[in-house]
């Protein structure tokens, strides 16, 4: 009911109104009078967007704008009713641009275009003539030697001989060189060289040729392929001998990228293959391209932009830049490095190695030299290590086929890859260079006071050995050359070692510190196999003197000529003139060693049991015995000292920790005044010999001629037999 009534009220209320009023819809009341409402100023949105409103005697209507119709198909109506909508002029009107332009509508209109090269006029599409254009504006749309030729609907630029514009038509004409692949001495070494210029040298020409006629087309991406195929076969087969050959392989490489970039189809290529890895990156254009530049590969990356790219001089037409990876280069540039100056740390001098893959960074700036802004290099470290004494080093190859600094530095680096930043560009690596560690000079100071002192010990010992007749026999002469072996090994060590200019000199050093320090393991070979006798074969135990010889000398001499014509490279490192751990050649010293320590070790073992087996016997002559095992104890302990020194030497003449170092280097200085004490000082036959000799001196003795004729014939025979007896001590065991 509330509701009804309502509604009734509201009815009445209007009724009354209309009443008082006396006016129709359109006209307001006032003065007594109707007047017209002008409904478009009072309410503008009555008609919608994109229309326009009309105001009549009692009401209003509305006109879509031009370009706009009704939603119902007419252009006039009432508002409130639909809305206007953009028109398709190039649908409702046929061929309204005539018939060559195209016509794009737009809203509330349509506009006529024409394809490019073609100027919209009088209802056609009319060709534009860009190389009057052109030569109105004073642009130089074909390089400084090119001719434009105007076509329908655009143009192209002829180029003369010795210039191409790389089979665009429209790109400026740029000088072509093509005596740079002409033969040079490295391509008479390398076929697949010789090969890789004839290739690159053709393509010129027939850049040249087909750009004057304005016919033909090129396919730099085959020639791509076909140029890192062939260089694929010189890095597989042709091992790369010297810095020469690195020089001119590098060389026609970046030419050639250079050659082949502006042919590439593509904005971006990228092609690997087994050796080497090729991105290359192109922009094309009237004007020079801008924005950055991002080239990256699983070793390295390169960050520049396309302003440093192009250059600042005469603008071609394109810009290049292209990232060159080579897989196993490093291989063939681990040296060169004379010209790394300036990385001494503490007055030390670095030893150096390749650290990362090469690469190589090509772009169309012909003025790679100087840059206006660095290029950043990211290069991967080839394996991951931490240490203090390794610093990374940024390095390009320069032009004289050497490592260089000049121009690049380490702008960061972490133990998997190293930042470099440069000012021109080239073929780049990164350098570990290795310090040696900070005790080196201590270690200078005990190696040489060392082997000075063992020396020392060495020359009696060698004086004992040849000298003193009551010791003489076999195993006297095996000390006699195991000394001298030590002596000149020691001797050598201490005057050569580190003489590593020349070269020639060097591997001199290094073969006869082999050959001695073999030496001195194979007389030490010689002493077990003649304690192995003295103890199972008791009688006739001596070894001919001549035979000692030819095996103590002439195995290791031996050895060292085999190694020597096997790997004659081997002999002499950068840092010592030793045998280097690189190559395998270090076995040629080390493997001999661990024969013979473990052939004596055998022979001591049978030797201990033996004796063992005669003491536990009813044997009367114990005096023989005791000579053998105190014969036995010497040699034990003398394999042990050698044996030992050289566990520790194994890889000193690398990267050591201080203890080894140093334990090495005690245990070496003891060798010669551990052999005197063993064999001289402990021996009372020698020590007798020594007092002996020194009471000559010290109180000699004049003998009047009544004592030289009084002597005793009898006692005369007597001790000649002693001392006969004395000197075959060692032959009757």
């Amino acid at each position: 009911m509330g509701f009804w009534r309502e509604l009734f009220l509201l009815g009445l209320m209007c009724m009354l109104w209309k009443c008082c009023s006396g006016c129709n819809n359109g006209f307001q009341n006032k003065r007594k009078a109707c007047v017209d409402i002008n409904e478009c100023e009072e309410h503008e949105s009555n008609c919608g967007k994109n229309s326009l409103c009309f105001n009549t005697n009692g009401s209003f209507y509305c006109v879509c704008q031009d370009g706009f119709i009704h939603s119902g198909g007419a252009r006039n109506f009432t508002g409130l009713n639909g809305q206007c909508i953009d028109e398709n002029e190039c649908q409702r009107k046929y061929k309204i641009c005539g018939d060559t332009p195209k016509c794009i509508n737009l809203i509330g209109s349509y506009t006529c275009t024409c394809d490019s090269g073609f100027i919209y006029a009088y209802g056609n599409c009319i060709d534009i003539d860009e190389c009057k254009e052109a030569e109105r504006k004073q642009e130089d749309l074909c390089g400084e030697k090119g001719t434009c030729v105007n076509v329908n609907g655009s143009y192209w630029c002829r180029c003369p001989e010795g210039y191409t514009n790389y089979g665009i038509k429209k790109t400026p004409c740029s000088r072509l060189d093509c005596n740079i692949y002409n033969d040079n001495e490295a391509a008479k070494r390398f076929k697949s060289l010789e090969n890789i210029l004839s290739m690159m040298k053709n393509s010129c020409l027939a850049l040249s040729n087909s750009s004057a006629t304005g016919e033909g087309e090129t396919n730099g991406d085959s020639l791509l392929k076909n140029f890192l195929t062939t260089t694929e076969t010189i890095l597989s087969s042709e091992p790369l001998k010297n810095s020469e050959d690195v020089s001119a392989l590098l060389s026609i490489v970046e030419s050639s990228i250079m050659h082949i970039g502006p042919q590439l189809k593509d904005n971006y290529t990228k092609i690997e293959t087994k050796e080497t890895e090729a991105q290359i990156a192109v922009q094309r254009g009237k004007t020079r391209p801008i924005g950055p530049i991002h080239l990256a590969d699983e070793n390295a990356i390169v960050d520049t932009d396309w302003t440093t790219a192009s250059g600042t001089g005469i603008y071609s037409g394109f810009a290049l830049a292209a990232l060159l990876s080579y897989k196993k280069l490093e291989v063939s540039v681990n040296k060169s490095f004379e010209e790394l100056k300036g990385h001494k740390k503490n007055g030390v001098d670095p030893s150096f190695q390749i650290y990362s893959k090469v690469v190589s960074v090509v772009v169309s700036n012909p003025s790679t030299q100087n840059l206006s802004r660095a290029v950043n290099i990211t290069l991967k470290h080839l394996q991951r290590e931490e240490s203090p004494e390794l610093n990374y080093v940024c390095v390009y190859w320069n032009e004289r086929g050497a490592w260089s600094t000049e121009g690049c530095y380490q702008r960061h680096s972490n133990n998997t890859h190293t930042v470099c930043t440069c000012k021109h560009l080239s073929s780049f690596a990164v350098l570990m260079a290795l310090y040696p560690i900070e005790h080196t000079y201590g270690l200078q100071i005990v190696t040489k006071i060392g082997l000075i002192i063992s020396l020392l010990c060495l020359i009696p010992c060698i004086l004992t050995f040849k000298f003193c007749r009551s010791i003489q026999g076999t195993r006297t002469t095996i000390h006699l050359h195991l000394c001298i072996c030590l002596f000149m090994a020691d001797l050598i060590f201490l005057a050569g070692i580190s003489k590593t200019e020349p070269v020639g000199g060097c591997r001199f050093v290094a073969a006869m510190l082999h050959c001695f320090f073999l030496g001195v393991f194979t007389w030490m070979l010689l002493e077990g196999v003649q304690l192995y006798r003295m103890v199972v074969l008791v009688f006739n135990a001596t070894i001919r003197p001549l035979y000692l010889l030819l095996t103590g000398y002439g195995t290791p001499l031996v050895v060292v000529i085999i190694s020597a014509i096997i790997r004659p490279d081997g002999y002499g490192t950068d840092k010592y003139c030793w045998l280097s751990l690189k190559d395998g050649l270090i076995w040629s010293f080390f493997g001999p060693v661990c024969i013979i320590i473990f052939i004596n070790v055998f022979f001591f073992i049978i030797t201990v049991w033996k004796l063992a087996q005669k003491f536990t016997s009813l044997n009367p002559d114990l005096t023989k015995l005791h000579k053998i095992k105190a014969f036995t104890v010497t040699a034990v302990a003398q394999m042990c000292i050698l044996g030992l020194m050289w566990v520790f030497g194994a890889f000193l003449f690398e990267e050591s920790s201080t203890v080894v170092a140093y334990i090495f280097t005690i245990l070496n200085s003891l060798q010669g005044a551990l052999l005197f004490v063993m064999h001289c000082l402990l021996s009372k036959q020698v020590r007798d010999e020594y007092a002996k000799f020194l009471s000559c001196i010290c109180r000699p003795q004049k003998k009047t001629y009544s004592d030289l004729t009084s002597t005793n014939p009898s006692s005369n025979s007597q001790s000649q037999g002693s001392h006969s007896g004395q000197q075959t001590g060692e032959s009757q065991i």
